[in-house]
């Protein structure tokens, strides 16, 4: 039976062509309407039913229309790093490339990456997403939260300053107890603000800069505070190695002995896993992220040495994320391709990976490690109206025999028309509607020119061809 439909709307999304509603029945819905009321959806039916009056109507004959997408970890404050960490290994990327840029950047640049980073987003289809923090986070929250979208917040943390890999800048060297102290400070400012599209939680960015002090610290704040504990983790076989030099155990091992793994947990990457490390994973029940680009880009091997499809099978939560824009890619419908594309090639079996789990990574998947898993990534009754609504008069949409096929392998982010968050309308025609898109791009040179100048950026950007 549809759902009966309220006397009066706010919005009424009239006449979609396809309607992916990720929910308990995983229905597609043809000829389907929305109705928004109060920010939530009101009703989910059939067009024919949709009876109500409604304040505002659009027309959305033959569009697609899906959740809003969560991207479950993006560094906002990369967005201005595109092209400074291309053919990088693991060690040259962090230490020579983005930990520099990242001690050059001032508040307001990362207030304006932000800000890129979330438009960004949301014209790709992305109503929220979750970050692992900077060191100017209250930047991060006024860049992103200008433009509408949904954000976990964090600072990010280290305390040991030398790894295998490399030493920090002397600018992002602190002690255990300022770590600590500057995450608690995010957490009690933004944890509770009552701002339904802002949330912290406590991160720690990687195993090898951190001690078991300040890991121990920030699962007693994240329990505090009950939110997330989040961590990058095996993304490729440097930080595995160097785990197990230094302390004698992988990384997953070495969490799962301080006792902090559990399904608040949210671990990115996991592709370098010891054979007992995949059965942490399949007791304990954390959130995994899948950064298909990041991999792909920097050949860290996570599609070949990666579990995530035998991990989903074993019943772990795996969400889905763009990572960072020096990957170049900050799009998650192509991400929701590599995801899938990069799986079935490695184990040479189609099967593996179908587009239905992608859009699940996508969307309800990476709602569950928010505090709002009851309230998006899916489309019922009740839920915020996070809605995306796609533009399928385009090649890559035609023939449209099967939505979720052209979804997740023909399309890109850039054929979404129009965005929802708690029902108010984010994008419009492709535009963001809260900020000024030209003005924010042609603050993005000056800001590049800005910190450019703490950068060597000579030795960074290596152009193979000749500019003249």
């Amino acid at each position: 039976m549809p759902d009966s439909t309220p006397a009066q709307l706010d919005l009424l999304l009239h006449d979609i062509g396809w309607l992916i509603t990720v929910d308990k029945q995983r229905r597609i819905i043809r000829d389907a309407s929305i109705g928004v009321k109060s920010g939530r959806i009101a009703f989910v039916g059939k067009t024919a039913t949709a009876a109500a009056q409604a304040k505002a109507t659009i027309d959305c004959a033959g569009m697609v229309a899906t959740p809003g997408f969560i991207d479950a970890h993006l560094h906002s404050s990369f967005h201005l790093s595109r092209g400074l960490a291309d053919e990088a290994n693991a060690q040259t990327f962090l230490f020579d490339r983005m930990y520099p840029y990242e001690a050059a950047l001032e508040a307001d640049d990362v207030r304006v990456s932000a800000q890129f980073a979330a438009s960004e987003l949301l014209r790709h289809g992305v109503t929220c997403f979750i970050d692992p923090g900077n060191y100017h986070p209250e930047a991060s929250v006024d860049g992103a939260l200008s433009t509408g979208i949904r954000m976990l917040v964090s600072r990010s943390s280290f305390d040991l300053t030398k790894s295998v890999l490399g030493i920090l800048p002397e600018r992002m060297i602190e002690n255990t107890e300022v770590a600590l102290a500057g995450a608690e400070e995010v957490l009690a400012r933004y944890g509770n603000t009552g701002n339904p599209r802002l949330a912290a939680t406590a991160s720690f960015r990687g195993l090898n800069n951190a001690s078991d002090k300040l890991i121990l610290g920030l699962k007693e704040l994240a329990t505090k505070y009950k939110t997330l504990l989040q961590t990058h983790a095996c993304f490729s076989y440097s930080t595995h190695d160097s785990s197990v030099s230094r302390f004698g155990m992988g990384e997953i091992t070495r969490l799962e002995k301080l006792g902090v793994i559990d399904e608040n947990m949210l671990i990115v990457h996991s592709g370098w896993l010891e054979p007992e490390e995949v059965a942490i994973f399949a007791h304990r029940k954390p959130s995994l992220v899948c950064a298909p680009s990041s991999s792909l880009h920097n050949g860290y091997g996570n599609f070949v040495m990666g579990k995530l499809p035998e991990l989903m099978a074993l019943g772990v939560n795996v969400a889905l994320a763009s990572d960072h824009a020096s990957s170049g890619v900050v799009d998650i419908v192509q991400e929701m391709r590599l995801a899938c594309c990069g799986y079935k090639e490695v184990r040479a079996n189609p099967r593996v990976m179908p587009p239905e789990h992608a859009i699940e990574m996508a969307t309800i998947n990476g709602a569950k490690p928010t505090p709002w898993a009851d309230r998006i990534g899916s489309i019922e009754t009740g839920r915020d109206a996070d809605i995306v609504l796609f533009d399928t008069d385009r090649p890559e949409w035609q023939p449209l025999i099967n939505p979720v096929a052209n979804l997740v392998y023909a399309a890109t982010g850039d054929s979404v028309r129009h965005v929802f968050v708690a029902g108010e309308q984010v994008v419009k025609d492709g535009r963001c509607t809260r900020i000024d898109e030209r003005e924010l791009h042609r603050q993005i040179p000056r800001t590049v020119a800005r910190f450019s100048q703490h950068l060597r950026m000579n030795d960074i950007v290596q152009l193979r061809w000749p500019v003249t």
